[in-house]
């Protein structure tokens, strides 16, 4: 049996290693290291694969949801209402903007933004809403683009963890996640969905005016060279990386299928387990399955993954601390926020190996390894 990953880089690329090879070689060749031309032509193949007017390229997901921010001209002091079940950089650039998150707690079942309690924390300073599509599952957008357009408040997508993913109004009417929201933002982080040989981004939108202050933040706050109208930063992809997210773009939908094939077998493999309660499918959401991640009902945690370890099965806990329990936010009042369905969940996740190169043997192997634990 092949060795177990959590995400197994090397055999996905070794499957496009001559596109791969040879696209980054004619960039060698061409020296257009920055602003080459394979970075216009991925963000407008991006743009037709999300249905979306713009897509912006920049560094990576953390500076997109920056970005993002800046570019709403959100002020010192404004609240940002966001998860705190989450990777760190969602709250992150909100403090680093000295912006005022304001963590609210998250649907059992899904693992996002509960949109009843988004409702009941906006106050006149509330200034965005930012839910995370966490794991590869969609927020209930319907929900809360609804509460969004009530209040007048943007909605900046996170969608870091679901490229490929796509949410279901209740019309029948279909959108790709990232695209729904005034801002979408996502990372193409090497273990991403859609992922790169390095760091990388891009932020989503169908408003002109605001891709164009996205463009000017993104570039020093250029309007035309060496003239800054505003404070911007230093973002952009580079042309080695963009090739290859040409090349992994097609096979996106490829990609999403085959982690869903493993969710799938997951599923069944521990279908009437009462100690496990395997992701939902909510019915809205298209999963992509960035993560596969089970909630432990009675069962040590700690004493599971070192099993799992001694039987060469890695498993990862995403996130044990949330972003309020932080020190980081301690200046911000983080350990007020009640949040006892966040706090239930970061002791009980543990996530298992998916990835689009995962063999029936190695799932026989895990499914049989957490099965021979809970016996």
């Amino acid at each position: 049996m092949v060795p177990i990953q959590m995400v197994d880089l090397k055999r996905q690329y070794l499957k496009i290693k001559p596109q791969v090879d040879a696209a980054i070689q004619e960039v060698l060749e061409s020296a257009a290291f920055i602003n080459g031309a394979p970075v216009q032509q991925f963000s407008q193949e991006l743009q037709q694969y999300l249905d979306i007017k713009h897509v912006i390229p920049c560094a990576n997901g953390t500076d997109a949801l920056q970005i993002a921010m800046m570019a709403l001209g959100l002020q010192p002091g404004d609240e940002v209402i966001t998860p705190s079940f989450t990777f760190i950089a969602t709250a992150e650039v909100i403090a680093l903007l000295n912006l005022k998150p304001v963590f609210v707690d998250v649907d059992p079942k899904t693992f996002c933004l509960d949109p009843a309690a988004v409702e009941k924390a906006i106050t006149s300073k509330t200034k965005a809403i930012v839910p995370v599509h966490l794991y590869g599952q969609s927020a209930d957008m319907e929900p809360l683009m609804a509460i969004a357009q009530k209040h007048n408040i943007p909605v900046i997508e996170d969608n870091a963890q679901a490229i490929g993913g796509h949410y279901t109004f209740k019309n029948g009417s279909v959108k790709k996640l990232g695209a729904i929201g005034h801002i979408g933002c996502t990372s193409f982080f090497p273990s991403k969905n859609l992922g790169c040989y390095g760091d990388g981004g891009a932020l989503f939108t169908n408003d002109d005016a605001l891709a164009a202050k996205i463009r000017m933040v993104a570039n020093h706050g250029q309007s035309a060279r060496y003239y800054h109208d505003v404070v911007g930063v230093n973002s952009r992809l580079d042309t080695l990386q963009a090739v290859v997210l040409r090349i992994k773009l097609q096979l996106l939908d490829e990609y999403v299928s085959a982690r869903r094939a493993v969710a799938d077998a997951y599923d069944a493999g521990f279908a009437g387990i009462p100690q496990i309660t395997t992701p939902y499918r909510a019915p809205y959401s298209y999963h992509v399955y960035h993560q596969y991640t089970l909630q432990l009902n009675g069962v040590s945690r700690d004493e599971l993954q070192k099993y799992l370890q001694e039987r060469n099965v890695p498993a990862m806990i995403y996130y044990p601390v949330p972003a309020h329990q932080q020190k980081m936010f301690a200046d911000f009042g983080g350990a007020a926020f009640n949040l006892p369905v966040t706090d239930d969940l970061t002791t009980k996740v543990i996530s298992l190996p998916i990835h689009t190169e995962m063999d029936p043997d190695q799932l026989d192997h895990i499914i049989n390894a957490v099965k021979s634990f809970l016996n």
